[in-house]
């Protein structure tokens, strides 16, 4: 990539002004006007979390076309509002009545919200909507979100479903990152977010004092993702000390980059594992940071994509539905395990995903057992093949249809 494409990638997942009327952004912008999300539009006032390059200032910019839209990664509303954070009130008052308020980026002035908090207590009732990308600066400065006068809603990578077509083998090359989809060059694309996005932002941060360890640090953290997470094991690969691989995960998870899944646990009947597992938040973002080697076999790598892009579908799906459910997995110290387990009050279901073409006797055997423990839960394994089948009593599904059907506020396993 030379560096005027770089800059033009920087830019539009920093928010440059600069380059907002440019060919890149304008592609960009078209493509996602083009297709609607399933994320659910609020009435009150809500906060809206995703990482950067996710569609939230398009999405927001469709669906409330007539609002007031701050955007404090433009350096003129940041200077301002951060060196006068009580001059928003002098802009809300200049707009017209009514209208929804958009601060874009808060995290970059978290004093805002006080105002925010203010006005909300005031008599002028109008509809707040505050995005972040990085939850650490309003965690650091105590903020509260708004006592809990906002809603909390987050926006993911596309859904296969929401998509006009969806190929799987794609998307697990490239993820179902928006900004990359509609860029002209989705690998140079990708690999900058993952270059600039993950070290720059945290170098400007002042988050890592050394950002060529936190660069290894991601490296290693390839080989870890859907993989049960040992912080020890991870700090001895990276040389240093464990406390500084905690601090480097939590910035990944403040970023909204990564996410732990946590063992289910609950009425078990074996004893289970302790530790979470890992995953980055897209497929695409695993696979720019992961490196091939010769030593390196290509189905190893594919089996952690497919399993990460189910991951992200189940949050995604969990999110928009606006459902009480919980992702786990399933390990026991004895070796059985379930890929994932989503559970709350409206279902509860285990699922297996399988980088294979065919079903054989041992890809059953954690769901097997699983719902030995468990009679209540709807078990399926996901694989690679084209037919839908039932094996030892146990449901498989193509994965790529069950992404495909996978629709928020219906059933997570449709029926036949």
């Amino acid at each position: 990539m030379d560096d005027r494409a770089a800059d033009i990638v920087w830019g539009e997942i920093l928010g440059d002004p600069a380059l907002h009327y440019g060919h890149y952004v304008a592609n960009f912008t078209l493509n996602m006007e083009l297709i609607p999300r399933f994320l659910p539009t609020p009435n009150s006032s809500f906060f809206l979390f995703g990482p950067r390059g996710t569609g939230k200032t398009t999405w927001l910019r469709q669906q409330f076309p007539s609002a007031l839209f701050l955007n404090l990664l433009k350096p003129d509303s940041f200077r301002e509002l951060s060196a006068r954070p009580e001059r928003l009130v002098e802009r809300i008052d200049g707009a017209p009545e009514g209208v929804p308020v958009i601060l874009d980026e808060v995290q970059r002035v978290p004093e805002l919200l006080n105002v925010v908090h203010d006005l909300m207590e005031g008599p002028l009732r109008r509809q707040f909507i505050l995005t972040v990308s990085s939850a650490r600066k309003l965690r650091r400065g105590g903020v509260d979100l708004l006592g809990g006068r906002a809603l909390v809603k987050s926006c993911h990578p596309f859904m296969a479903a929401e998509l006009p077509e969806f190929d799987l083998g794609a998307a697990l090359q490239r993820g179902l990152l928006p900004l990359v989809l509609s860029a002209e060059d989705p690998v140079d694309t990708l690999r900058a977010y993952a270059s600039l996005y993950l070290e720059e932002e945290v170098k400007f941060e002042g988050w890592v004092r050394k950002v060529g360890d936190f660069a290894r640090f991601l490296e290693v953290m390839s080989f870890s993702h859907g993989q049960i997470l040992t912080l020890s094991n991870v700090a001895r690969e990276c040389q240093v000390q464990r406390k500084t691989v905690e601090g480097f995960v939590g910035v990944l998870e403040d970023l909204l980059l990564g996410f732990r899944v946590e063992v289910f646990s609950r009425r078990a009947r074996r004893a289970t594992t302790v530790h979470p597992k890992f995953y980055f938040f897209d497929a695409g973002v695993f696979r720019s940071l992961r490196p091939m080697g010769p030593l390196d076999r290509p189905e190893e790598v594919q089996g952690g994509a497919l399993e990460g892009l189910v991951a992200q579908h189940l949050r995604a799906w969990i999110a928009y539905s606006g459902l009480d459910f919980e992702l786990y997995f399933w390990r026991t110290r004895a070796g059985s395990e379930v890929d994932f387990v989503v559970y709350g009050p409206e279902g509860f279901w285990a699922l297996e995903v399988k980088n294979t073409r065919s079903v054989r006797p041992e890809d059953l055997r954690g769901l097997r057992a699983f719902k030995e423990d468990y009679p209540e839960a709807q078990v399926a394994l996901l694989f690679r093949g084209e037919d839908r089948l039932v094996s030892r009593g146990v449901l498989c599904l193509p994965v790529h249809d069950f992404l495909r059907d996978l629709l928020p506020g219906k059933e997570l396993i449709q029926a036949g």
